[in-house]
């Protein structure tokens, strides 16, 4: 485990050498501030009388604070989770294929680590930096709401990590890629197409009936089978953004199938690094 820390450590330089944290940390910060400076609500009585956004009306009934907020906390969960996933994906795409790329892969062999200690060491660092931007970014606008407000909701925190969550299987696949071929773009592409595979299957139920019976839905549901249910991670992290009740459940169901579509993904990877010749 010391030398998977080692590895992610290192990552996580990689990550500051390239002003990547700092590019992290002014983006949400940025978004955060035109918030701050736009967002108008005015609170009445524990009520929430006019909400204006950059002067202009947003049309929001007057209504409890806490009972006005959720439709914000709920909206801000998804652009939380389908924004930032499509933010990791591109922003983590080269992190892989660098550290696989020609002379630098040969340097890392030559340490007394093993190739799998790579691998999860990779996950492991871009995984930190994903958790810390999103805790950053929905603590930073639970705080904003908080101070205007004077209501406190920590739901979009937890929905912040099932975003985290959610890009673990992802970022698998990336990975995993960048062990058949070392590039930036074909690791991009295969997370954007994981990320689609995810969304759709958390829609399998809906989209079933819609295609014709026999071989090819037959095929559908095999396919979408093993995805993760991202969509519905996504929902399901909404719901606890705005605080509404949860199936008994459903979350563990989500996070194992996430936690174990990873694994196999990254089993895979680790399989194939191990057999390949630098």
């Amino acid at each position: 485990m010391r030398h998977v820390l080692r590895v992610a450590l290192y990552v996580l330089r990689e990550a500051l050498a390239r002003k990547l944290i700092l590019a992290f940390l002014l983006g949400i910060t940025w978004v955060l501030i035109l918030m701050a400076i736009g967002l108008r609500l005015e609170v009445v009585d524990g009520a929430l009388a006019a909400t204006r956004l950059f002067g202009g009306p947003l049309g929001i009934e007057v209504n409890a604070v806490d009972v006005a907020l959720r439709p914000v906390f709920v909206a801000a969960a998804y652009g939380l989770f389908y924004w930032g996933l499509l933010f990791g994906i591109v922003a983590c795409a080269d992190f892989a294929p660098s550290l696989l790329s020609p002379g630098r892969i040969e340097h890392l062999l030559a340490l007394p680590l093993q190739r799998w200690h790579l691998i999860a060491g990779t996950f492991l660092g871009v995984m930190t930096l994903a958790v810390g931007g999103a805790l950053y970014g929905a603590g930073g606008l639970t705080v904003l709401l908080g101070f205007k407000t004077g209501v406190w909701m920590p739901g979009l925190l937890q929905s912040s990590l099932l975003a985290c969550a959610g890009f673990a299987p992802v970022y698998a696949v990336m990975l995993t890629t960048a062990t058949f071929a070392r590039s930036a773009s074909l690791s991009a592409a295969l997370g954007l197409f994981a990320l689609g595979g995810g969304v759709v299957a958390g829609k399998r139920d809906a989209i079933a009936p819609m295609i014709n019976e026999g071989l090819l839905r037959d095929g559908f549901l095999l396919l979408t089978m093993p995805q993760p249910r991202l969509s519905t991670l996504a929902s399901t992290g909404a719901a606890l953004a705005g605080a509404e009740p949860l199936v008994p459940g459903v979350l563990g169901l989500l996070l194992v199938g996430a936690f174990t579509y990873t694994l196999a993904v990254m089993g895979v990877g680790c399989w194939w690094f191990e057999g390949k010749d630098y």
